[in-house]
């Protein structure tokens, strides 16, 4: 009988717990970053405090992130904002600060690697897997363990393989594969699982991978996980950081197998309240918007951001529709202004918001109104999750996003890319 190979989420748990190691297990493992944003910082502190200490196990592998009130808008959270850079002087933590970006783009561009295990006080931490490491959310308390003993404790998850094939056809990208899975398999079809995604990847780029594994846990899943291949060792070259190869071994056991034909993919939305509730772009024409918001940390990279400006230029967004655009991280946004793509933006009625959450976390910069409608390319439309419970949001890709705000209702993008 041939032996068993492991699957990558049990060879990262492996190295880390310093053993090999199966699905199902409970271990302690170490954790090579930890890190907050400003809603769930200070709660994280505070528990560090009540543990008696005073500090943090690795300063350099702790980080504290200013993205979700970003800047600002109330008195409380400015409070909250100087309690987190108290303790981040007083323990040597880092900090990234108000108008930098979101966490998970700044841990993409600056800090995750194939094989880390990285865990965030936010739920879409899972987004590091598209680079190889085992990223995953943790609440406030396992995050301040992480952060004071630089281990804390897993279940070693089951994985689901996600096998891909073919190529996207035009007007077509990753956020509508993402969204076609989860109205598959349903918010909670991978729960607590890993999503390994492999087959024809070469013709994912990076920030393809980052959009499929950011919204991994919007089927439940713990991680969504990218093998580290050429597209992964190119992107962190380009960044300054080298990497190894990482995959799993041929004969590793999943627990489900899932196969996409990338081409039969069309334009999907997600409609309210829930990410599984989905429908395709273009069964949803009758839906009027109110506002459109590109951005967030799904959708809010350079190449999500230039999509939509071809889309866009030379044309006027629909009377009556608000336009946001928020970039993901302040990289993103000089990139952004060096290619012209702002002025288009401004220039078709478009507001460009700082980099940050924005509109997505439902604090300030685009609050809906009672019975609005928003399309945003987040990766979230739970009841009130934009500020207003009495609110609509339906999810789509920067593409369907930018050929909504022109229609004033929800479009196909394929009737606007030629």
């Amino acid at each position: 009988m041939s032996e068993v190979g492991q699957t990558l989420a049990e060879k990262i748990f492996s190295t880390k717990c310093g053993r090999a190691v199966s699905a199902g297990e409970i271990v302690v493992a170490n954790v090579d970053l930890a890190f907050a944003q400003d809603g769930t910082g200070p709660l994280a502190i505070r528990q560090i405090e009540k543990l008696g200490l005073q500090g943090v196990a690795r300063p350099a592998a702790t980080r504290f992130f200013f993205d979700h009130a970003s800047p600002s808008p109330r008195q409380e959270l400015s409070d909250d904002h100087i309690f987190m850079r108290t303790f981040a002087k007083r323990s040597g933590a880092g900090v990234s600060e108000v108008g930098e970006g979101i966490c998970h783009q700044l841990v993409a561009e600056h800090y995750a690697a194939p094989g880390m295990l990285i865990v965030g006080g936010d739920s879409h931490t899972c987004m590091a897997g598209a680079l190889g490491a085992f990223a995953t959310g943790v609440g406030s308390t396992d995050v301040a363990v992480a952060m004071a003993l630089s281990k804390t404790w897993f279940r070693v998850p089951e994985s689901f393989s996600v096998k891909l094939s073919g190529r996207f056809e035009k007007g077509v990208f990753a956020k509508d594969l993402i969204l076609h899975l989860i109205g598959e398999i349903g918010a909670d079809g991978a729960t607590y699982k890993a999503l390994e995604f492999c087959g024809d990847l070469e013709t994912l780029d990076m920030e393809s991978r980052l959009t499929m594994s950011n919204m991994a846990v919007e089927a439940g899943a713990k991680a969504g996980l990218f093998p580290a291949d050429e597209t992964t060792l190119a992107y962190l070259k380009q960044r300054g950081r080298g990497a190894d190869k990482l995959s799993p071994d041929p004969k590793a056991a999943y627990e489900r197998s899932l196969e996409y034909d990338l081409a039969r993919i069309e334009p999907t939305v997600s409609k309210p309240h829930t990410v599984d509730n989905t429908a395709l772009a273009s069964e949803l024409t009758d839906v009027k918007v109110d506002q459109v918001f590109i951005g967030t940390c799904t959708n809010g990279r350079i190449g999500d951001l230039q999509v939509a400006a071809r889309i866009l230029d030379g044309h006027k967004v629909a009377q009556g529709v608000r336009l946001l655009v928020g970039p993901a991280s302040r990289e993103v946004y000089l990139q952004a202004e060096q290619q012209g793509l702002l002025r288009i933006f401004v220039e078709a009625g478009g507001l460009v918001l700082p980099p940050g959450c924005g509109p997505c976390v439902g604090v300030h910069q685009g609050v809906l109104g009672s019975s609005e409608v928003v399309l945003s390319t987040q990766n979230r439309n739970f009841l009130g999750r934009m500020g207003n419970p009495e609110g609509f949001i339906y999810l789509a890709s920067p593409a369907t996003a930018a050929a909504t705000a022109l229609a004033g209702r929800i479009s196909d993008p394929r009737e606007v890319i030629l």
